[in-house]
């Protein structure tokens, strides 16, 4: 009876026992973003040539944390892209990193990674502090690229291509340069937040910024956003693609098309700012297709409001600027513009309004951009015009 009694002892003992709890999720959010399209011809990467060479790119991050996961896109590619090495470090201007802080990426432990066609790849998580607003390079050996190349050509940043595995260096002096990002789509850190996705054309992606300046609107509302207590934590995912359309046509995929990639794949998305339709609008020939293009334009803003709200994400719209006297100024194309500017600002359909039309307009010429703002095409803003346009944001629609 003794030995039963210590026996039922120890079995209730070791069912009451309690095991430890499995360790959290990591909590990865998006802190930077490039859209990727077919690169062009035109923007194809200079002799070397990336086959057999170094790409380092420099990102500027929005968000910091104290892990990260790289991801890279061939989403457009027709063959493999073969990776032999990648480092990211933090860098300290032009081609140079800071050596102490050069990491090797991972892809399943390995050193090098293939990316199959239509595919992205993302790296092994990585130990490495990023401070907010950070300069990061991530430098690339290619052993094979396709000659349909994914990229993002709109990057107002300068990368620099050299011969043979030079990942580590601290520098690469004789470098050829392009003002434009290869592969490269994404970078992830593990933190306590959340990020807002810019999803527009060419007035998102920065045309009339300065190269290396980080001023488009969106980098402005970072500047913004971890200036204010209330919203250090949110992140800054810019999808602007230069020409873009909502519709059809323009360059890269439309905007209903990338939606799902852009918009709702990123990690840590709470937000999205709807800034799309001109393109579409200065591609109207008269007015009665201008007229349709608006009516087509509301129904696709109606769509990404659905698919958004389906993800249990807040969208914005955004009222698209003045383009007079641009090389868009026409027949009925002012018109289609004011019916979508009206739509979006009275239907209530989006969660919020983001009114950069009011901010940027002529007082004494509504239908064109006010002269400090205009970046003298009349249809992009310069820089004061992008942060004209971050200083209309409300920041309480991203607090906490």
């Amino acid at each position: 009876m003794r030995a039963v009694a210590v026996a039922l002892a120890l079995a209730a003992a070791g069912a009451c026992a309690r095991h430890p709890a499995p360790a959290p999720e990591p909590r990865w959010l998006g802190t930077w973003a490039a859209a990727q399209q077919l690169t062009e011809p035109r923007n194809m990467p200079p002799a070397p040539g990336l086959a057999g060479s170094t790409l380092r790119q420099v990102i500027r991050v929005s968000v910091g944390g104290s892990r990260v996961r790289v991801r890279f896109s061939n989403a457009f590619g027709g063959s493999d892209v073969s990776i032999s090495s990648a480092h990211l470090a933090r860098s300290l201007g032009g081609s140079a990193i800071e050596p102490a802080s050069d990491r090797p990426l991972t892809f399943g432990g390995a050193d090098s990674t293939v990316i199959a066609a239509g595919q992205t790849v993302t790296s092994d998580p990585l130990a490495f502090d990023v401070a907010p607003r950070a300069d990061l390079t991530v430098s690339l050996h290619f052993r094979a690229v396709p000659a349909d190349l994914t990229g993002h050509p709109g990057s107002r940043t300068t990368s620099y291509l050299a011969v043979g595995d030079r990942v580590s260096e601290a520098a690469l002096p004789s470098a050829a340069t392009t003002d434009h990002w290869y592969v490269l789509a994404g970078l992830d850190v593990v933190a306590d937040g959340a990020a807002v996705v810019a999803l527009g054309n060419s007035i998102t992606d920065g045309r009339g910024s300065g190269t290396n300046r980080n001023n488009r609107w969106p980098d402005e509302l970072v500047r913004r956003l971890q200036g204010d207590p209330r919203t250090r934590h949110v992140a800054v995912l810019n999808a602007g693609i230069g020409g873009n359309a909502v519709l059809a046509g323009g360059l890269g995929p439309t905007a209903l098309a990338r939606f799902d990639r852009d918009v709702l794949e990123p990690s840590g998305v709470r937000w999205v700012i709807v800034l799309e339709g001109v393109n579409d609008i200065g591609g109207a020939r008269g007015p009665e297709a201008a007229a349709v293009v608006a009516a087509n334009l509301i129904a696709a803003y109606q769509r990404f409001i659905a698919l958004g709200h389906t993800a249990g994400l807040r969208v914005y719209g955004a009222t698209i600027l003045p383009f007079g006297g641009s090389f868009y100024d026409g027949p009925g194309r002012e018109e289609a513009r004011e019916t979508v500017n009206r739509w979006i600002r009275t239907a209530g359909a989006f969660d919020a309004v983001i009114d950069f039309d009011a901010a940027l307009r002529d007082p004494a010429n509504p239908r064109c951009l006010r002269p400090e703002a205009d970046s003298g095409d009349h249809l992009h803003p310069g820089e004061e015009g992008y942060r004209l346009m971050a200083a209309a944001i409300d920041l309480g629609l991203f607090a906490r």
